[in-house]
């Protein structure tokens, strides 16, 4: 199976750092026409709103890019929360390519506090960015993709959707929202072969979580939580992109994707992992043979019982 995106059209939002900027490189190697949204490139004064408000490429910014398959990257000032500056830049994109093919809605923020202590401001503001503008967006650029009867939305939530965090309450709220958005939008664009779905990324380590620079026993109760137990890579997230994008795809719509590395996906997933490490000759051999721990293994059970002898939850 091969996919191919050559000459397709996408916007990234929130593509100047991070998973966003993983997601838009890799379109670009892909051979993808990207318009790169944020609303703070490291350099916003070299891609500048004046490029957006004229409609004008931004190839002269530092940010822009090529590929050798006949992709282009090209950055400009967008922030997803003004509808006005949002209806402008798709405007930009069509009259540029005629057309939009992608959508990936990136875009977001946190901020984290009890619910007691959460300022109504800040609150408002993750709401703002994480839903609202994915709404705003898929607003802006769902005409033209029922004008081409063709079209991928695809719309990051996050694992937070599915079990959230203390402290977390917005940021949660406005993740589960965006999985509802994402359904009933589906159905809306599905008589013109639109998909819409969205994905649930885990871990990965950033600038703003720190995973990797907490303490070692810290780090080893979040990677804990994982079945493949290793951080996630944003790179991960970007091959589920692009199948997403693919016409290989085109049969998915209104999904909840969950590439967490199978976060909780047993209340304990570490102690498989610690079993295989303890495993005796018999289950190192299947390992090294086939590359699974012996979780097969009539033993195994035993041994995860003396491993952790407590109840279930």
């Amino acid at each position: 199976m091969l996919i191919d995106l050559t000459g397709k059209v996408a916007i990234v939002t929130g593509a100047a750092r991070g998973i966003g900027r993983t997601i838009a490189d890799r379109l670009l190697a892909e051979g993808v026409a990207v318009e790169a949204w944020d609303a703070r490139w490291p350099d916003a004064a070299e891609t500048g709103p004046s490029a957006l408000r004229t409609g004008a490429s931004a190839a002269s910014s530092p940010h822009a890019r090529s590929s050798d398959d006949g992709g282009e990257l090209i950055p400009s000032v967008v922030d997803v929360t003004d509808g006005a500056a949002v209806a402008r830049a798709v405007e930009a994109a069509r009259e540029r390519h005629g057309r939009v093919d992608i959508l990936v809605n990136n875009a977001g923020i946190t901020i984290e506090a009890p619910v007691e202590e959460m300022a109504e401001a800040d609150w408002a503001r993750v709401i703002d960015v994480n839903l609202t503008g994915v709404f705003t967006v898929c607003r802006a650029v769902a005409p033209l993709m029922r004008e081409q009867a063709a079209g991928r939305i695809i719309n990051a939530s996050s694992f937070a959707a599915i079990i959230p965090s203390i402290g977390g309450a917005a940021y949660a709220a406005s993740k589960a929202g965006v999985v509802s958005l994402t359904r009933v939008l589906a159905s809306e664009l599905g008589p013109w072969g639109v998909t819409v779905n969205a994905y649930a990324p885990g871990m990965v380590p950033s600038d703003i979580n720190h995973f990797t620079e907490r303490p070692a026993v810290e780090q080893a109760a979040l990677l804990d939580t994982l079945s493949l137990r290793r951080w996630e890579e944003a790179d991960d997230v970007a091959d589920l992109v692009c199948f997403l994008a693919s016409d290989q795809a085109k049969y998915i719509t209104g999904s909840l994707i969950d590439v967490s590395g199978g976060k909780f996906a047993t209340q304990r997933p570490h102690l498989a992992h610690r079993a295989a490490t303890t495993a005796g000759p018999s289950g190192a051999d299947r390992t090294a043979s086939d590359g699974a721990p012996p979780l097969a293994d009539a033993a195994l059970s035993a041994r995860l019982s003396a491993t952790d002898p407590s109840t279930p939850a």
